[in-house]
């Protein structure tokens, strides 16, 4: 049986172990680049090192997925399985911004069964068990219920030209606070078209759909966790209602940059 007391405390520890690096409150970040435009500090090292060894205290048998750790392929033939990006939104982290977090999933058989995203900078925690809810800070979460796709909120810095019928929100640098957006209501649509990771959005994407969201791919597919290839191509985090449209029109697009 699992401890989910223990389980939030480790990973509010984690969100403390990253705040105590956090530029601010102040702090000089100790940070180097992995590749072009992918920076990593001290800060995600020490909060990946933290939580394997304390969520692999907690649960033994499950497998190990994070940005931060070199694969193994072990984690396949494990019944369950970490998903975790010890610091989701480095770039605003990094600038002393509020919007990162702590993404933590428990995946079992491709699909999460724990989700949950600590981010300390915003005072918020966000957590979500499959087929019981979703709560921010104690409180039921429940997800946009807008019909119509034209006017719908998106967090995004700016958007082209033929998706100038929708409506600009506040876009943290995280993707997990983004797909939750949409869980809370502050916003109605989240889409990506490029390649992305399972540590990104596996917990985000479990909170948003057990706060009732529409989640998919680009394409409209159901995600599949814990694969060999830890990748997937787009994500589409709607209000139900305009899930369909969504697809539709970002169809052409996503066949073309896939």
């Amino acid at each position: 049986m699992l401890d989910y007391a223990r389980l939030e405390a480790i990973i509010r520890q984690a969100g403390q172990l990253a705040m105590a690096q956090w530029p601010g409150h102040g702090h000089a970040p100790d940070v180097w680049h992995k590749g072009p435009d992918n920076p990593v500090s001290a800060a995600d090292l020490a909060v990946d090192r933290f939580l394997k060894q304390e969520l692999g205290a907690l649960l033994p048998a499950a497998g190990w997925l994070s940005e931060e750790t070199a694969d193994h392929p072990d984690r396949l033939d494990r019944t369950l399985c970490w998903v975790v990006d010890p610091i989701d939104g480095t770039r605003d982290f990094l600038r002393g911004r509020s919007g990162w977090c702590v993404s933590v999933a428990l995946v079992s058989a491709g699909r999460a069964l724990i989700g949950a995203l600590d981010a300390p900078a915003r005072d918020e925690f966000w957590i979500a068990t499959a087929g019981q809810g979703a709560r921010r800070n104690g409180m039921p979460l429940r997800a946009s219920t807008r019909a119509t796709l034209p006017g719908a909120r998106v967090p995004a810095d700016t958007l082209p030209r033929v998706d100038a019928d929708l409506t600009t929100v506040d876009k943290p640098n995280s993707i997990a606070l983004r797909i939750a957006m949409v869980a809370a209501d502050e916003a109605d649509l989240l889409a990506t078209l490029r390649w992305g990771f399972e540590w990104d959005i596996a917990a985000a994407c479990l909170i948003a759909r057990e706060a009732g969201a529409a989640v998919s791919d680009a394409f409209g597919q159901p995600f599949d966790f814990n694969k060999r290839d830890p990748r997937a191509f787009g994500l589409l985090v709607t209000a139900p209602a305009i899930h369909a449209a969504a697809v539709e029109r970002l169809a052409e697009r996503a066949a073309r940059l896939a």
